[in-house]
Protein backbone atom coordinates (compact mmCIF):
# COMPACT_ATOMS: atom_id res chain seq x y z
CA UNK A 1 0.00 0.00 0.00
CA UNK A 2 1.17 3.69 -0.47
CA UNK A 3 0.49 6.43 2.43
CA UNK A 4 0.98 9.60 2.56
CA UNK A 5 2.60 11.03 5.76
CA UNK A 6 2.23 14.71 6.77
CA UNK A 7 4.80 15.45 9.65
CA UNK A 8 3.33 18.28 11.58
CA UNK A 9 4.78 17.60 15.09
CA UNK A 10 7.05 21.13 15.58
CA UNK A 11 5.73 23.53 17.60
CA UNK A 12 7.85 26.72 15.17
CA UNK A 13 9.07 28.32 17.92
CA UNK A 14 11.18 30.75 14.94
CA UNK A 15 8.17 32.38 14.21
CA UNK A 16 7.11 33.77 17.27
CA UNK A 17 3.38 32.75 16.78
CA UNK A 18 1.31 31.86 20.16
CA UNK A 19 0.65 28.13 18.13
CA UNK A 20 2.51 25.88 15.63
CA UNK A 21 2.66 27.53 12.76
CA UNK A 22 0.91 24.81 10.62
CA UNK A 23 -2.18 26.07 12.05
CA UNK A 24 -2.18 29.68 11.16
CA UNK A 25 -4.39 30.65 8.97
CA UNK A 26 -3.51 30.92 5.23
CA UNK A 27 -6.09 32.36 2.74
CA UNK A 28 -9.39 30.82 3.87
CA UNK A 29 -8.19 27.78 5.81
CA UNK A 30 -5.03 26.75 8.29
CA UNK A 31 -1.80 25.78 6.63
CA UNK A 32 -1.91 22.17 7.13
CA UNK A 33 -5.17 22.06 5.94
CA UNK A 34 -4.07 22.80 2.47
CA UNK A 35 -1.30 20.59 2.58
CA UNK A 36 -3.64 17.41 3.70
CA UNK A 37 -6.34 18.72 1.44
CA UNK A 38 -3.67 17.67 -1.71
CA UNK A 39 -3.05 14.82 -0.78
CA UNK A 40 -6.06 13.61 -0.11
CA UNK A 41 -6.86 14.77 -3.83
CA UNK A 42 -4.25 12.42 -4.67
CA UNK A 43 -6.11 8.93 -5.42
CA UNK A 44 -2.28 7.08 -5.67
CA UNK A 45 -2.53 7.55 -1.97
CA UNK A 46 -4.72 5.08 0.30
CA UNK A 47 -4.95 6.58 3.54
CA UNK A 48 -3.23 9.76 4.91
CA UNK A 49 -1.79 9.80 8.03
CA UNK A 50 -0.13 13.16 9.65
CA UNK A 51 2.21 12.77 12.71
CA UNK A 52 1.21 15.87 15.59
CA UNK A 53 2.65 17.25 18.28
CA UNK A 54 0.74 15.52 21.27
CA UNK A 55 -0.30 18.25 22.83
CA UNK A 56 -2.24 19.46 19.28
CA UNK A 57 -3.64 16.06 18.51
CA UNK A 58 -7.16 17.74 19.54
CA UNK A 59 -6.50 20.61 17.71
CA UNK A 60 -5.96 18.99 14.33
CA UNK A 61 -8.58 16.98 14.52
CA UNK A 62 -11.39 19.66 14.88
CA UNK A 63 -9.94 20.94 12.26
CA UNK A 64 -10.46 17.90 10.12
CA UNK A 65 -14.25 17.87 11.66
CA UNK A 66 -14.27 21.48 10.32
CA UNK A 67 -12.77 21.37 6.75
CA UNK A 68 -12.37 18.00 5.54
CA UNK A 69 -15.54 16.78 3.57
CA UNK A 70 -17.20 13.65 5.31
CA UNK A 71 -16.38 11.30 3.26
CA UNK A 72 -12.83 11.94 3.39
CA UNK A 73 -12.23 11.95 7.28
CA UNK A 74 -11.72 7.94 7.21
CA UNK A 75 -8.77 8.43 5.13
CA UNK A 76 -6.89 10.76 7.68
CA UNK A 77 -5.57 8.83 10.50
CA UNK A 78 -3.76 11.54 13.72
CA UNK A 79 -0.54 10.27 15.55
CA UNK A 80 1.20 11.55 18.29
CA UNK A 81 4.55 13.00 17.15
CA UNK A 82 8.20 12.34 18.66
CA UNK A 83 10.36 14.79 20.02
CA UNK A 84 12.09 15.18 16.42
CA UNK A 85 10.92 14.48 12.95
CA UNK A 86 12.26 11.35 12.46
CA UNK A 87 10.89 9.83 15.52
CA UNK A 88 7.74 11.49 14.31
CA UNK A 89 7.70 9.28 11.20
CA UNK A 90 8.91 6.17 13.10
CA UNK A 91 5.43 6.78 15.04
CA UNK A 92 3.44 6.80 12.29
CA UNK A 93 5.42 3.68 10.64
CA UNK A 94 4.41 2.15 13.85
CA UNK A 95 0.92 3.29 13.82
CA UNK A 96 0.48 1.93 9.89
CA UNK A 97 2.27 -1.59 10.97
CA UNK A 98 -0.52 -1.69 13.67
CA UNK A 99 -3.41 -0.89 11.04
CA UNK A 100 -2.14 -2.28 8.01
CA UNK A 101 0.31 -5.28 9.26
CA UNK A 102 3.99 -5.85 7.83
CA UNK A 103 3.43 -8.61 5.88
CA UNK A 104 3.39 -7.11 2.06
CA UNK A 105 5.29 -4.07 1.28
CA UNK A 106 4.24 -0.38 2.12
CA UNK A 107 5.59 3.03 0.65
CA UNK A 108 4.98 6.43 2.63
CA UNK A 109 5.23 9.52 0.89
CA UNK A 110 6.18 11.56 3.64
CA UNK A 111 5.71 15.79 3.53
CA UNK A 112 6.35 18.80 5.75
CA UNK A 113 2.91 19.81 7.04
CA UNK A 114 4.39 23.63 6.40
CA UNK A 115 4.90 23.00 2.63
CA UNK A 116 0.99 24.25 1.53
CA UNK A 117 2.29 24.85 -2.07
CA UNK A 118 3.33 21.02 -3.03
CA UNK A 119 1.33 20.29 -5.79
CA UNK A 120 -0.20 16.66 -7.07
CA UNK A 121 2.21 16.44 -10.00
CA UNK A 122 4.88 16.40 -7.22
CA UNK A 123 3.25 13.12 -5.31
CA UNK A 124 2.65 11.49 -8.66
CA UNK A 125 6.40 11.76 -9.59
CA UNK A 126 7.21 10.24 -5.97
CA UNK A 127 4.79 7.64 -6.02
CA UNK A 128 6.49 6.66 -9.24
CA UNK A 129 9.43 6.93 -7.92
CA UNK A 130 9.67 4.90 -4.74
CA UNK A 131 8.08 2.14 -6.22
CA UNK A 132 11.53 1.94 -8.40
CA UNK A 133 13.72 3.23 -5.94
CA UNK A 134 12.96 2.56 -2.92
CA UNK A 135 13.84 6.14 -1.46
CA UNK A 136 13.18 9.21 -3.30
CA UNK A 137 13.95 13.33 -2.08
CA UNK A 138 12.77 16.40 -4.29
CA UNK A 139 15.75 18.62 -4.78
CA UNK A 140 15.94 21.81 -6.72
CA UNK A 141 19.48 23.10 -8.06
CA UNK A 142 20.95 25.79 -5.62
CA UNK A 143 21.36 29.43 -7.71
CA UNK A 144 23.33 31.06 -4.80
CA UNK A 145 26.98 30.28 -3.95
CA UNK A 146 26.88 28.08 -1.01
CA UNK A 147 29.94 28.45 1.70
CA UNK A 148 31.36 26.53 3.76
CA UNK A 149 32.48 27.95 7.49
CA UNK A 150 33.17 25.49 10.28
CA UNK A 151 33.43 28.30 12.78
CA UNK A 152 30.80 30.96 11.47
CA UNK A 153 33.48 33.33 11.24
CA UNK A 154 35.93 32.45 8.08
CA UNK A 155 34.86 30.43 4.56
CA UNK A 156 36.63 26.95 4.82
CA UNK A 157 35.23 25.92 0.98
CA UNK A 158 33.31 27.09 -1.74
CA UNK A 159 31.95 23.78 -3.31
CA UNK A 160 31.12 23.86 -7.35
CA UNK A 161 27.52 25.75 -7.15
CA UNK A 162 26.58 22.80 -10.28
CA UNK A 163 26.57 19.98 -7.76
CA UNK A 164 25.15 21.57 -4.81
CA UNK A 165 20.49 21.11 -4.54
CA UNK A 166 18.36 22.50 -2.02
CA UNK A 167 16.27 19.43 -0.54
CA UNK A 168 12.73 19.83 -0.47
CA UNK A 169 9.65 17.26 0.48
CA UNK A 170 8.18 15.15 -0.23
CA UNK A 171 10.67 12.61 0.57
CA UNK A 172 9.35 9.00 -0.07
CA UNK A 173 10.54 5.42 1.27
CA UNK A 174 10.20 1.82 0.91
CA UNK A 175 8.62 1.74 4.96
CA UNK A 176 10.32 -1.09 5.90
CA UNK A 177 13.37 -0.11 4.64
CA UNK A 178 13.88 3.26 6.27
CA UNK A 179 12.68 1.42 9.51
CA UNK A 180 15.10 -1.25 9.47
CA UNK A 181 18.20 1.76 8.70
CA UNK A 182 16.99 4.01 11.55
CA UNK A 183 16.92 0.78 14.07
CA UNK A 184 20.04 0.30 13.36
CA UNK A 185 21.89 3.71 13.70
CA UNK A 186 24.23 4.74 16.56
CA UNK A 187 22.89 7.21 18.64
CA UNK A 188 25.60 8.99 17.28
CA UNK A 189 24.21 8.70 13.71
CA UNK A 190 20.74 9.95 15.13
CA UNK A 191 22.47 13.12 16.11
CA UNK A 192 23.62 14.07 12.94
CA UNK A 193 20.64 13.68 10.91
CA UNK A 194 19.03 16.51 9.20
CA UNK A 195 16.07 14.49 7.77
CA UNK A 196 14.77 11.21 6.50
CA UNK A 197 16.94 10.93 3.52
CA UNK A 198 19.79 11.33 5.98
CA UNK A 199 19.06 7.81 7.16
CA UNK A 200 19.92 6.28 3.84
CA UNK A 201 22.75 8.57 2.83
CA UNK A 202 24.39 7.18 6.35
CA UNK A 203 24.14 4.13 5.47
CA UNK A 204 25.05 4.71 1.62
CA UNK A 205 21.74 3.36 0.27
CA UNK A 206 21.13 5.52 -2.97
CA UNK A 207 18.45 8.39 -3.07
CA UNK A 208 16.71 8.87 -6.38
CA UNK A 209 16.30 12.83 -6.93
CA UNK A 210 12.48 14.24 -8.51
CA UNK A 211 12.93 17.60 -9.60
CA UNK A 212 11.51 20.04 -7.12
CA UNK A 213 9.32 23.45 -7.19
CA UNK A 214 10.87 26.76 -6.03
CA UNK A 215 6.84 27.62 -5.15
CA UNK A 216 7.21 24.48 -2.37
CA UNK A 217 7.94 26.22 0.39
CA UNK A 218 8.55 25.74 3.57
CA UNK A 219 7.49 28.25 6.02
CA UNK A 220 9.68 28.64 9.12
CA UNK A 221 10.15 32.21 9.36
CA UNK A 222 8.01 35.33 9.84
CA UNK A 223 8.85 36.70 6.81
CA UNK A 224 8.22 33.15 4.59
CA UNK A 225 4.59 33.63 6.15
CA UNK A 226 4.01 36.58 4.50
CA UNK A 227 5.65 35.39 1.35
CA UNK A 228 3.10 32.72 1.30
CA UNK A 229 0.41 34.63 1.96
CA UNK A 230 1.12 36.84 -0.70
CA UNK A 231 1.40 33.70 -2.96
CA UNK A 232 -2.03 32.26 -1.91
CA UNK A 233 -3.45 35.42 -2.47
CA UNK A 234 -2.08 35.45 -6.07
CA UNK A 235 -3.40 31.62 -6.62
CA UNK A 236 -0.65 29.55 -6.04
CA UNK A 237 -2.18 26.98 -4.19
CA UNK A 238 -2.95 23.88 -5.74
CA UNK A 239 -6.39 23.87 -6.89
CA UNK A 240 -5.40 22.11 -10.84
CA UNK A 241 -7.10 18.33 -11.32
CA UNK A 242 -4.01 17.92 -13.91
Amino acid sequence: MIFGVIVAGGVGARLGADMPKQFLQLADRPIIIHTLDTFLKCPELEEIYMGVHPGWVEHMARLVQKYIPEQERSRVHLVPGGAERNETIMNVIEQIEQDFGSEEPHYIITQDGVRPFVTRRLIREHVNAVLQYDAVDTAIPAVDTIILSEDGRFIKDIPERKYLYQSQTPQSFRMDLLKRLYLGLTPEEKGILTDACKICTVRQVPVHIVAGEVSNMKITTAADYKIARIMAENGELDTKSS
